[in-house]
């Protein structure tokens, strides 16, 4: 059994058959990491960097008043932060931010995960994550039906904005540095990137 927690997975090795990793596994994990279930493999990440963590609680926090609350903005979301996301197959993903329209989910999950696929996921990049959220990640939310996912980047400053389009995603625009987007679904409202990046 092998542990890695820079984004690693816990996995059997040799002559020994494999398992499918089960849920009792994640609810195992100490607390100081993050635990997903991908396709029957755990994959255990850190808990997010500082500037990782900015980007997230930035973003959420601009979300919000408009969003979730229709303050300068048409409300109808709920926008939670590191949901735990129960979807088909035995997936478990957590993404950083994930929001749904109210027609959709009309009140928040009282058990411990989410089974209302959401509209819109939002992964924050790092060194540790970065292939694990486009190339393991991403296929998921796109099978399931997430109709928007935004990826960013604080070490390069970019957002890259994508839509589901039949099978799979399009990316319909990136942004960069302190650029001022409207980016769908939330181009109700103008976001400054530069905040994103700088905690000043």
């Amino acid at each position: 059994m092998e542990s890695g927690l820079g984004g690693g997975v816990y996995r059997s090795e040799g002559n020994v058959e494999k398992k499918p990793a089960t849920y009792a596994d994640l609810e195992a994990l100490p607390e100081t990491v993050i635990g997903e279930l991908i396709d029957g493999v755990l994959h255990v990440s850190p808990r997010p960097a500082p500037r990782h963590s900015l980007a997230a609680s930035v973003l959420g926090g601009e979300l919000m008043g408009p969003f979730y609350k229709g303050r300068g903005g048409p409300g109808g979301w709920f926008i939670l932060f590191e949901p735990e996301l129960h979807l088909s197959g035995g997936n478990v993903l957590v993404p950083d931010l994930a929001g749904w329209r109210r027609e959709r989910m009309s009140e928040i999950p009282s058990g411990g995960g989410c089974t209302i696929v959401p509209d819109w996921v939002c992964e924050v990049l790092s060194p540790s994550t970065s292939r694990l959220d486009r190339f393991a990640k991403q296929p998921i939310y796109g099978r399931e039906g997430v109709k928007n996912l935004w990826l960013i980047d604080p070490k390069i400053r970019t957002l890259e904005v994508w839509r589901l389009e039949g099978a799979g995603y399009q990316k319909i625009a990136q942004h960069e540095g302190r650029a001022k987007v409207r980016a769908e679904p939330f181009e109700a409202i103008e976001l400054e990137l530069g905040f994103l990046w700088d905690a000043g």
